[in-house]
């Protein structure tokens, strides 16, 4: 089957602070006699548009699923009116905003498996929600959470310099991250930044001071938030992308202790690519090649064969 085009209907949905949150819907009609179509959270990467993600969508669409994009608070639709002290953090994009748009889908599409597709933080958004024990299946491109460490060796300086010096300085001066005007991002709340430069292996470290802190007992708890989610997950990355890095890849599925996990690892010069990176995954050139293994993977739980690539070894226990 080829992905043909279908108009999404473009919906709000409140986070669960009732934030309003911009997002589409790709809806089949139910048919008699036949199972409700599982439904297809999109999350997005830090600071991309959700119409990032239209082509990929329509492409799953097409191949039987329904599918939800939406944008995070301070991001595309999603964003307020003034961006300057809008304080929106990764925490927030986690546990409210994922959270909101997992019950909307839970209540609107009842009966219907629930399956993520994640791009890079957007996999590790999945474990701060607390209904993530409703998801029945979990596909990530690059998915981690940013440890600077993490990052490829022969890139480590000048992406340090960028993201860490450049980004907090820039944020600083602005109240937020002028990211378009740059062409680097969207433009995106100082919240999301200063989680992003924090200098920690363990996530859960960021929210010991500052505006989100939180107690240590809070912390427990919202590193346990990860063990809720049973579904089993694919982390899908590529060998030169600077953000998924193998460390970075298996750092965040050490934190999914319950989710039984496949991290298969893919060089560009097997579809004939030189480069393929963090970013180029949901570009629809990538249609009949590359996508076949989320679709394989989130119609069936099978980890496709049509693209070879490489079984990296389960994170070991924390």
């Amino acid at each position: 089957m080829t992905s043909k085009s279908c108009t999404p209907l473009k919906i709000t949905i409140p986070a669960v602070d009732g934030f309003p949150l911009q997002a589409h819907t790709w809806v089949h009609a139910l048919e008699d006699g036949k199972a409700p179509p599982p439904v297809v959270i999109i999350n997005p990467a830090t600071s991309v548009h959700s119409r990032y993600y239209s082509r990929f969508a329509d492409f799953l669409h097409a191949h039987g699923f329904n599918v939800i994009t939406y944008d995070y608070r301070g991001i595309g639709g999603s964003r307020p009116s003034e961006m300057r002290g809008f304080d929106a953090s990764w925490l927030d994009w986690g546990s409210k905003d994922f959270e909101g748009v997992l019950q909307f889908a839970g209540a609107c599409f009842k009966g219907h498996a629930i399956l993520v597709a994640a791009h890079s933080v957007g996999g590790f958004l999945v474990g701060m929600a607390p209904s993530n024990h409703l998801i029945t299946r979990v596909f990530t491109m690059g998915s981690q959470f940013a440890y600077w460490r993490d990052y490829a060796r022969h890139k480590r300086l000048a992406m340090y310099l960028r993201w860490h010096v450049v980004m907090p300085v820039l944020t600083a001066i602005f109240g937020y991250f002028p990211g378009k005007r740059l062409g680097w991002l969207e433009d995106t709340p100082r919240g999301v930044v200063r989680d992003w430069v924090a200098p920690r292996p363990r996530f859960e470290d960021i929210y010991k001071s500052g505006p989100q802190a939180l107690s240590s007992d809070e912390r427990a708890q919202l590193v346990e938030s990860f063990g809720r989610l049973t579904g089993p997950t694919l982390a899908l990355s590529m060998s030169d992308d600077e953000f998924g890095t193998v460390p970075a890849i298996q750092r965040l599925l050490g934190y999914y202790k319950n989710s039984p996990s496949t991290h298969l690892r893919i060089e560009p010069g097997a579809l004939g690519e030189q480069a393929i990176g963090h970013f180029a995954f949901f570009n629809s050139r990538y249609m009949y090649s590359l996508w076949r293994i989320p679709l394989a993977w989130l119609r069936d739980g099978r980890v496709s064969e049509e693209i070879p690539g490489r079984l990296i070894g389960q994170p070991s226990s924390r």
